[in-house]
């Protein structure tokens, strides 16, 4: 059958008896029910129903067709149903994306994750390359700079990053101090390959730093922050773990424009689902900006 909708129609007028009962529970016009009944008879070969005055009755070919029907609706029924207490579980594969500077705070909410909830699977898609959400690329991304506003998709704040500029103290030792943006053509950068980043330090690089004083570029953030290490140039790392390293000096003030948003974005059909609802409950937990606007988007639920 290529039109389930037709052997649907048919099955209520053999249950309520008119096309007009159909009709209303159907909430279609009764010229349409009488379309599909036509259609499905001329599909199947043979008179499904015999028509009279006070409605329609089933020919001994009908019983037998929708018998069969009436079957196979009990079983979709009973599908969705499994569908739906499917959706409910913590189990199975959850897909996160996420660009790379965020894996050391995200890799401690995994972990608490797997421990609560064993029967399911996490997989960590690193990178810049955007999964798409509304074709199930991806479960949960994490997504940095302006807010996301695709219209299917729920947005929930992550966190807020601070990044200062730091120079290892060999490159200081060697180079000089860095005395300021004038100071800027005397020293050598740190820099990534993708040049239309739109994070809020690459733009303050591109527009106040020379190509030619970017001496060392990758388009991982880990090997960035190992070519600060290394004394390769001055280079962003993020505020926390710069001071976490006293050999990490930080060469100038941050700017304010410096401060990078991170947002946690799902798509709307996988919101409510059981995993998605149980990792951003972890998240909650891990960053305060996260758990208040859980906190919120449940009291709009109503839950």
């Amino acid at each position: 059958m290529d039109n389930w909708m037709a052997v649907r129609t048919a099955l209520y007028v053999a249950r309520l008896g008119t096309v007009s009962a159909a009709a209303k529970d159907l909430k279609i016009h009764r010229a349409t029910v009488i379309r599909h009944i036509d259609e499905l008879e001329q599909e199947v070969g043979g008179k499904l129903f015999q028509r009279h005055a006070r409605g329609y009755h089933l020919t001994e070919a009908g019983e037998d067709f929708l018998s069969i029907a009436s079957a196979t609706e009990d079983q979709l029924v009973d599908l969705a149903g499994r569908i739906r207490g499917k959706s409910s579980q913590v189990l199975g594969k959850l897909i996160v994306t996420s660009v790379e500077i965020m894996d050391d705070y995200l890799l401690p909410a995994i972990e608490q994750f797997r421990t609560e909830h064993p029967e399911t699977n996490v997989m960590l898609q690193i990178g810049n390359s955007v999964l798409n959400l509304e074709y199930g690329e991806a479960h949960v991304a994490i997504r940095a700079g302006r807010k996301p506003n695709h219209p299917d998709n729920v947005v929930l704040p992550l966190m807020t990053m601070e990044t200062g500029l730091y120079a290892h103290q060999s490159y200081l030792d060697h180079y000089g101090p860095f005395k300021g943006r004038d100071d800027i053509p005397n020293h050598r950068f740190i820099g990534d390959t993708n040049e239309s980043s739109d994070v809020p330090f690459r733009v303050w690089m591109r527009k106040v730093v020379r190509p030619e004083n970017v001496v060392f570029v990758s388009n991982k953030s880990s090997v960035q922050r190992k070519a600060v290490h290394a004394g390769l140039g001055l280079g962003f790392l993020p505020k926390d773990q710069g001071r976490k390293n006293p050999s990490l000096i930080e060469v100038m003030p941050s700017m304010r424009s410096w401060i990078t948003k991170f947002w946690i974005t799902t798509h709307v059909d996988l919101h409510r689902t059981g995993k998605v609802q149980a990792f951003l409950r972890v998240l909650k937990t891990k960053f305060p900006p996260a758990g208040a606007a859980f906190m919120a988007v449940q009291t709009e639920k109503g839950d």
